[in-house]
């Protein structure tokens, strides 16, 4: 389980809930503290006119089950298949008043409404000279080990990463997860909040009460002063098992969880590097112009003199995501490749 010691202290009450919980409970307490807040995307609610138990669906996940029965359908709106007419409608809501969060099923679909986020709710406040504010939320699952084939599986934050205007949200636990969607509905500025569809069951300690946790801010599951790894959202629970590993063999790793890469706290990763000179990235996404080798480079430009060993970066190959079983978990960096490549910057 994740340790919060540097997250915000919540009084009231805490459950345990899984990651999908967590953001429902998010969206919900928002909904019901802000009547601007509305929810759209294929399927959230359930087909309207279709027969069968209203709201049986909550999307694909069911990520926004419950939502439609307490808010209805004008705050809980069922969009037909059209990435760019959700993603347009939820940037022109955004500039007239309303807080929509706008669900891409698969964050693969990006492509279809590209021009919509890129070209226009990104660049909103800076075109127009700060007068305009775009209050969305983008929500969308990425990742693999779903068997959802190639065009359901990809990584594709650090395209978004790239992009100026855009905050990116990779929440790697449930405590996270709603600490993080609250933060991102009130925001003001267009927010891509990443779901890894595989941590959709994952479970930890939730309290009741709403909270946000502000982004650029990493999180510290383990300190350690030999090695640093900073892991990207799935990845965080591998190298918090890595580090558990490789402790029973003295080897101390400093596990950080930058929970948002736009901001990125830089900050905190090139500080552990000042202490343990060694630095292992992490990440499921493919390796060329991809975040492992953004956050190599922030360390090798600003960190340079502290390291004591080459950085080691473990991501997917630079290659499409597998069917088969057998090849998708080969594709996916493990605990063992997470190990052997802090091993290696040890015995450098």
């Amino acid at each position: 389980m994740t340790n919060h010691s540097n997250n915000p202290q919540v009084a009231g009450k805490t459950s345990v809930k899984t990651y999908r919980e967590a953001i429902n409970d998010a969206l919900r307490q928002e909904m019901r503290r802000d009547p601007t807040v509305i929810v759209m995307g294929e399927e959230v609610s359930g087909g309207a006119g279709a027969p069968g138990q209203d709201d049986a669906y909550g999307g694909v996940f069911g990520v926004t089950k419950g939502l439609q029965p307490e808010f209805g359908r004008e705050r809980v709106i069922d969009t037909p298949i059209s990435e760019s007419a959700i993603i347009g409608a939820a940037a022109g809501a955004a500039n007239n008043g309303l807080r929509p969060v706008a669900e891409l099923m698969f964050f693969d679909f990006i492509g279809v409404c590209f021009d919509q986020i890129f070209n226009q709710a990104a660049k909103f406040r800076y075109m127009f000279g700060g007068k305009s504010k775009t209050p969305m939320v983008i929500r969308g699952t990425v990742g693999g080990g779903w068997r959802a084939g190639a065009q359901h599986s990809s990584m594709l934050h650090s395209v978004v990463t790239h992009m100026p205007g855009l905050k990116v949200v990779m929440p790697s636990n449930a405590y996270d997860a709603k600490g993080l969607m609250v933060q991102a509905i009130r925001d003001d500025d267009p927010v891509i909040f990443l779901e890894h569809k595989i941590m959709y069951d994952t479970k930890c300690e939730v309290p009741d009460e709403l909270y946000c946790i502000p982004f650029g801010e990493a999180a510290f599951p383990r300190q350690g002063t030999d090695v640093t790894i900073v892991a990207i959202s799935n990845m965080v629970p591998r190298a918090i098992q890595a580090a558990d590993i490789l402790a029973k063999e003295g080897i101390s790793c400093d596990v950080i969880d930058p929970r948002t890469v736009s901001p990125l706290d830089d900050e905190a990763i090139l500080e552990s590097i000042e202490v343990t000179g060694r630095l292992v990235v992490v990440d499921e996404g493919n390796p060329r112009c991809g975040l492992a080798s953004d956050i190599a480079g922030i360390v090798a430009e600003k960190g340079f003199y502290s390291l004591r060993a080459p950085i080691r970066t473990v991501t997917a190959p630079h290659t499409p995501v597998p069917f088969a079983p057998e090849l998708e978990d080969a594709y996916i960096p493990s605990t063992e490749k997470i190990i052997a490549a802090v091993r290696d910057v040890m015995g450098a």
